[in-house]
């Protein structure tokens, strides 16, 4: 949790509070534990009162951004009924299939535009409707409006996360009752979509007492944490983002959606974006493959210090070997040390082991994952693409991002790291009148952040490992 603030001449983030919420096992499902979630917020939202009066600054609103897909059901009170599902549960496998026995898949993306993953909301809800919902479900909540409720007693959706339910109309920004209607799901759970930048309410009066935060109100940024980076991320025209963390979101930005056949076939999403841009991108697995081998290491007792493992994959001279990061399999693997070797195995290569080896592996393949991406983005919009903004957490790796700036022949700025922060408080200070427009808020953004520029740095071993991976993910990609 941050402190934010943009007044002038100023970028201010001061991190107040910082916690994990690992899933469990709960109910046959993998589950969140939301009060553990609400008692740390309310935890922070404590501290970052208390941090302001040391800093002689004044409160005056709260954004929650979060991953999408995920939701909680509540009753008419708006009382949570069960902890929400996590989007790595198992519920999902034959949800698909489920629903495009009712709708055809190409009916579902020309209404949505929004690209065919197994944990998209559409497909949870169609696993829940069939495993059988609460008797008392009135609402069905997304993940940071969830909180926003528990915070103002007010549920509502706000619009970039709806959007990645797949339940969303891309013709109107609205929910598509027909599609969900057709695919047999109850309607009336779906809370009213909120555009970015709406004040939810004020903080309710016991909460406020508490945290110290009376008078505070609850705005909804781009509530989807995605939206939130890109928003504030200083773009470049004609320049591509990648919001590198756990997942990474490789896309562009632009006015309006772009649904068709080509579109469709490369599964690529429109997401709803901050005042009224689209987010045109691919989700790639992203950092979460290494992050779990790196929990096997350390459970085995292998030492995984990440600037170490960073250090010893750029000094091994040799390829060790590529995967494709989008195979299903690395979802939720029960190891992924052994998913990556299977995988590599059926592509014909020899199985690593070595922690650095397995390193280079997954890093030459996300930025390779990224090259083909990109490429593809360009081929769609018609467009070329003059330079990559990497931000988010996965953009403090100087390996994976020079790598991305040699496969993709562009240069590449890395940062800001806490993108999805900045473009919270960016939001909330547009609400409060700031800044006119989201491109003099951006300006704002440029001229107070540091960033690390990468130049391309071709050579035969590069090319070779580009033909190699060509090969791999045309085994897995269909179209490719």
């Amino acid at each position: 949790m941050f402190l934010g603030g943009m007044g002038s001449g100023e970028l201010l983030l001061e991190e107040v509070r910082r916690f994990h919420y690992p899933p469990r096992r709960l109910g046959g499902h993998l589950r969140w534990d939301f009060g553990r979630i609400v008692g740390e917020i309310h935890e922070g939202l404590q501290s970052a009162a208390a941090t302001a009066r040391e800093l002689r600054r004044r409160v005056h609103s709260i954004g929650v951004d979060s991953w999408g897909v995920d939701y909680g059901l509540t009753d008419a009170g708006g009382v949570l009924l069960e902890d929400p599902i996590c989007y790595r549960d198992e519920r999902t496998v034959g949800a698909m299939d489920a629903a495009f026995h009712r709708v055809p898949r190409a009916e579902i993306f020309r209404r949505t535009g929004i690209q065919f993953l197994p944990i998209n909301t559409l497909f949870q809800l169609v696993a829940h409707a069939a495993e059988g919902l609460p008797d008392r479900a009135a609402h069905l909540v997304l993940m940071p409006d969830l909180i926003n409720a528990m915070l103002t007693g007010r549920g509502v959706t706000e619009y970039t996360n709806a959007t990645t339910t797949q339940m969303v109309s891309a013709e109107t920004g609205d929910w598509d009752g027909e599609l969900v209607g057709q695919l047999g799901l109850p309607r009336h759970l779906l809370c009213p979509i909120v555009p970015t930048g709406t004040v939810v309410g004020p903080l309710l009066p016991h909460i406020a007492s508490v945290t110290g935060l009376e008078g505070v109100v609850v705005i909804a940024p781009a509530t989807h944490d995605t939206g939130s980076a890109v928003a504030g991320t200083p773009l470049q025209d004609e320049w591509a983002y990648i919001s590198s963390g756990t997942w990474s979101l490789v896309g562009v930005e632009r006015e309006g959606v772009l649904v068709d056949e080509t579109v469709a076939r490369h599964n690529f999403t429109n997401e709803g974006g901050a005042f009224d841009t689209v987010r045109l991108l691919k989700n790639s697995m992203g950092l979460w493959i290494l992050e779990s081998c790196r929990q096997e290491w350390r459970a085995s007792g292998v030492d995984v210090d990440y600037a170490l493992l960073l250090e010893r994959a750029a000094a091994t001279r040799a390829f060790c070997g590529l995967i494709f990061p989008d195979d299903p399999r690395f979802l939720n693997p029960p190891s992924m040390l052994a998913a990556v070797n299977a995988q590599m195995r059926e592509t014909g290569q020899s199985v690593v082991s070595e922690p650095a080896a397995v390193t280079r592996v997954v890093l030459d393949s996300l930025a390779l994952r990224y090259g083909s991406i990109l490429r593809m983005i360009a081929s769609i919009t018609g467009r070329a693409v003059r330079g990559v903004q990497i931000v988010g957490g996965g953009s403090r790796n100087a390996y994976l991002n020079q790598a991305t700036a040699t496969v993709t022949g562009l240069p590449v700025v890395a940062g800001p790291v806490e993108a999805t922060v900045i473009g919270n408080v960016l939001i909330q200070a547009m609400a409060a009148g700031r800044f006119a427009s989201l491109a003099a808020a951006r300006r704002h953004v440029a001229a107070n952040i540091e960033s690390t520029s990468f130049e391309p740095r071709p050579s035969e071993a590069w090319e070779t490992a580009r033909r190699l991976y060509a090969e791999i993910e045309g085994r897995f990609v269909e179209g490719q």
